[in-house]
């Protein structure tokens, strides 16, 4: 069987998608996919927390992402499928998990649309106040949606086009941040190290809650190996994304991570208020940082809708093809699975609504429940590595092109790790609350599952 094949287990429907993505696409997605609004806003709550230490939490959780990109990768090469892990714990597991895993990463990314696009609606709602935030969000669904409702070369067009902004944004900010560092940036004193005295400024605990908050901004790279399933050269898209992952990691986080602490104190209140990216480019005095920051940001977070509503629609779309879903959703046109398209961007827009009906019980409640979906997702996917390379290794070595490095020690560690994360958030009262949420719904989706599989079994 030729490795460019996209198999899944009871999956004969992945063929009838259209493998309108080039290489340049997925280098993009791949390159863009870890620049996401978490990081150019969200990194302030960890900085204010863990102080100079948020660089040790940022390279840590980095860490940990690395060895699941490339366990994940190492499976996508074997077995490309718009499924990607789920259809991965299907083969490796059983129905029952790539059911839970599936079913739970898609309403995680169908709630992130919707908190996408509020977010978005809110950043041009301060640029015209008289506009309601509401109609924006609308705006930016029909247009995504209708965006791949069309063809995956146009999802592949817009990703292409908003990672290279964001991308070149950071790329510029790295470098400014550095000359300013070294002095020789005109207008610009050095402030050398002298915001780097206290590494723990909060001790262990802050450490904590910066690796807790660094986790989950890493989101999104999981998008390029479904992708890479409706690409002309599966395998070798995979390949590349994942054995660039490192450098990715490296330079956009843990570097603009240390560019920043550098530049501002810690303590600046400035850092948690506009964004730590907005207090360091005021500090090297950029005019309009403010919204240069702003325009950034919408960017990131519209890409993050795009992607999302790509990654939903095929997840669900596999999960249908597999039996795991109503059928009408696996409806495919134009090499595009439409309904399902349809159905991801309604449940995202259904929870833009909740935000404005049940803003004080429903929304929290769904917001808690997709807390650490991303955890779950992880260690489905360490599990099904660890039994798939043996199987691999017997049956197909030649599938194996990408190798998870060191297996199985590795991928044990990786576990380790995740299983580290987890008792951490037990421990915390605000990321507890998510704990607890999700894992109910993962047992919900995991007893579904389970009497799924064993009706199907029994016919």
């Amino acid at each position: 069987m030729p490795l460019t094949t996209v198999e899944t287990p009871t999956d004969t429907g992945g063929a009838s998608l259209s493998h309108g993505l080039k290489q340049r696409h997925l280098s993009m997605i791949a390159l863009g996919g870890v620049i996401g609004a978490g990081l150019f806003v969200g990194s302030g709550a960890g900085i204010a927390a863990a102080g100079p230490s948020v660089v040790i939490a940022y390279a840590l959780s980095g860490l940990l992402v690395m060895l699941v990109m490339r366990m994940l990768g190492e499976m996508s090469a074997a077995y490309p499928s718009s499924g990607s892990f789920s259809s991965h714990a299907e083969r490796a597991i059983g129905p029952w998990a790539g059911f839970t895993a599936g079913w739970a990463f898609w309403v995680l990314l169908c709630t992130a649309v919707g908190l996408e696009g509020i977010g978005a609606a809110q950043i041009v709602h301060g640029w015209l106040p008289g506009t309601p935030e509401w109609a924006w969000v609308a705006l930016f669904m029909v247009v995504f949606c209708g965006t791949n409702l069309a063809a995956v070369k146009n999802f592949g067009e817009f990703e292409f086009w908003f990672a290279a902004l964001k991308v070149g944004a950071i790329t510029l900010f790295l470098v400014l941040g550095v000359l300013a560092l070294a002095g020789v940036l005109p207008g610009t004193d050095s402030p050398g190290g002298s915001n780097l005295t206290e590494l723990l400024p909060n001790g262990g605990e802050g450490l904590v809650i910066g690796l807790l908050a660094s986790v989950f901004a890493y989101g999104g790279l999981e998008t390029v190996t479904i992708a890479a399933a409706e690409s002309q050269d599966p395998v070798r898209g995979v390949a590349r994304a994942v054995r660039t992952a490192m450098w990715r990691i490296a330079v956009f986080y843990v570097g603009s991570m240390a560019v920043v602490v550098a530049l501002v104190p810690w303590d600046s209140p400035q850092v948690v208020e506009d964004g730590p990216y907005v207090a360091a480019l005021d500090r090297l005095g950029i005019p309009g940082a403010g919204q240069l920051m702003n325009v950034v940001v919408l960017v990131a977070l519209l890409s993050a809708m795009n992607a999302n509503i790509y990654g939903a629609s095929r997840i669900g779309y596999s999960l249908v093809r597999r039996g795991q879903g109503p059928t009408w959703l696996g409806q495919v046109s134009g090499g595009v699975p439409r309904a399902a398209v349809l159905a991801s961007s309604v449940f995202g827009f259904l929870c833009v609504l909740l935000s404005y009906w049940r803003p004080d019980d429903v929304f929290p409640w769904l917001l808690n429940m997709i807390g650490a979906v991303i955890l779950v997702v992880w260690i489905f996917i360490a599990v099904s590595q660890l039994r798939l390379r043996r199987r691999l290794e017997r049956e197909t070595p030649e599938r194996l092109a990408v190798r998870m490095w060191a297996f199985p020690w590795l991928t044990w560690a990786a576990l380790a790790g995740m299983a580290t994360v987890f008792v951490l958030m037990a421990r915390e009262p605000d990321t507890r609350v998510q704990l607890y949420s999700t894992g109910a719904m993962t047992l919900a989706l995991a007893a579904v599952g389970y009497a799924w599989q064993r009706t199907r079994e029994r016919r």
